[in-house]
C-alpha cells in the first residue's frame, strides 16, 4: 500500500477520492485550505475514518503552503507515492463578462496549482525513481462543449496540454502519469452549486438581454444527458483501481463519462497521433515509465 496526497480534497472528486484510497489500504493526506476554520469538519470527520487518513493544511494557491505540506509527508511517511492533482474551479457566465484578473485567477486555481505541487514532489519522485502522477481533467477540454463556461473549459485544456507534456518528460525517471477525464456530473458534486461567476455585471446584462435565459436552459439540457443513475463516486473507483495497476501498466487516460460527450472519441484520436509522432522522432522510450 502506498502513501497518496490529495489535493482539493475537502469536497467532490477529492474528498471521494481521498476515502476510497483510504479504504482500499493506502495512507492518505487530503490537502484542504483552512483545516482549523472552514474546513475542520471536513478535516476531522476524514481523520476519524482511520490511522491512515491525515488531513494537511494545503492551498493550491501558496507555494509556501504546498511546500509545507509535501514536507510534512515526507517527514512523516519517508515516501510519496501517489499525488492526485484534484483542485480546481467551475465558472459559469459569459466570457467576456470575466475580468483578466479573474480568468488569471481561474488559470491559477486549475493549472498553475498542479505545477506548485508538482515543483514540490517531484524532487521526491525523481530521488526515488518511481512514483504516480494522477491528474483528474474533464471531458471539457475535448468533448461537446457548450457556451457559458468558457474560462473553466480552456483552464483544463490547458491542465491537460500540461499532463500530456510532463508524462513524457518524468517518464525516464520511473514516475508513471494517467489523466483522468470526468464527464459532466451535475449531481453528487460541489462545482456547480460552488461555481463562479462574472464580475463584470453590466457586461454580463447584455448578454441576459439578448440570450435571455439560454445559459440556464442550457444547463438544464446538459444535466439531461447524464443517466440518472451516474453516480460520481466513480471517478474515485476508477482512481483507486488504476493506482493498484503495476507500474507500465497503467492506462494513459481514464474516462468516466456517462454523458458520453464525445470528448474520448477525441482524445484517442490525439493520444494515438502523440503515439505515432513520439515513435516517427525516436523517443517511443518516453510512453511509459522506465
Amino acid at each position: 500500500m502506498g502513501v497518496a496526497i490529495v489535493t482539493g480534497a475537502s469536497s467532490g472528486f477529492g474528498a471521494m477520492t481521498a476515502a476510497a484510497l483510504v479504504a482500499a489500504g493506502h495512507t492518505v493526506y487530503a490537502g484542504m485550505r483552512a483545516i482549523d476554520s472552514r474546513n475542520a469538519q471536513a478535516a476531522k470527520d476524514f481523520e476519524a475514518t482511520s490511522d491512515r487518513a491525515h488531513a494537511v493544511e494545503l492551498d493550491v494557491a501558496s507555494q509556501p503552503s504546498v511546500d509545507e505540506a509535501v514536507a510534512k509527508v515526507v517527514s512523516e511517511q519517508k515516501t510519496i507515492d501517489v499525488v492526485v492533482h484534484n483542485a480546481g474551479h467551475m465558472t459559469v457566465g459569459p466570457a467576456e463578462a470575466f475580468t483578466v484578473d479573474q480568468v488569471a485567477s481561474i488559470y491559477d486555481t486549475n493549472v498553475l496549482s498542479t505545477h506548485r505541487v508538482n515543483r514540490a514532489v517531484l524532487p521526491h519522485l525523481r530521488a526515488q525513481k518511481s512514483g504516480l502522477l494522477i491528474w483528474v481533467g474533464s471531458s471539457s477540454a475535448r468533448g461537446g462543449t457548450p457556451p457559458y463556461l468558457g474560462p473553466y473549459f480552456a483552464a483544463k485544456a490547458a491542465e491537460d496540454a500540461l499532463a500530456v507534456s510532463i508524462a513524457a518528460e518524468v517518464s525516464r525517471f520511473g514516475i508513471d502519469s494517467v489523466i483522468v477525464v470526468p464527464g459532466s456530473f451535475t449531481t453528487g458534486t460541489n462545482h456547480y452549486a460552488h461555481a463562479g461567476h462574472p464580475d463584470d455585471a453590466e457586461v454580463a446584462a447584455a448578454y441576459k438581454d439578448l440570450y435571455g435565459d439560454d445559459m440556464e436552459n442550457l444547463l438544464a439540457r446538459q444535466a439531461q444527458e447524464s443517466p440518472a443513475d451516474a453516480d460520481p463516486s466513480e471517478v474515485a473507483r476508477e482512481i483507486v483501481r488504476v493506482v493498484a495497476l503495476p507500474k507500465g501498466e497503467r492506462p494513459f487516460r481514464l474516462y468516466i463519462d456517462p454523458a458520453q460527450d464525445g470528448a474520448e472519441e477525441v482524445f484517442r484520436i490525439g493520444d494515438r497521433i502523440r503515439r505515432e509522432f513520439y515513435r516517427t522522432v525516436g523517443f517511443e522510450d518516453l510512453l511509459k515509465p522506465a
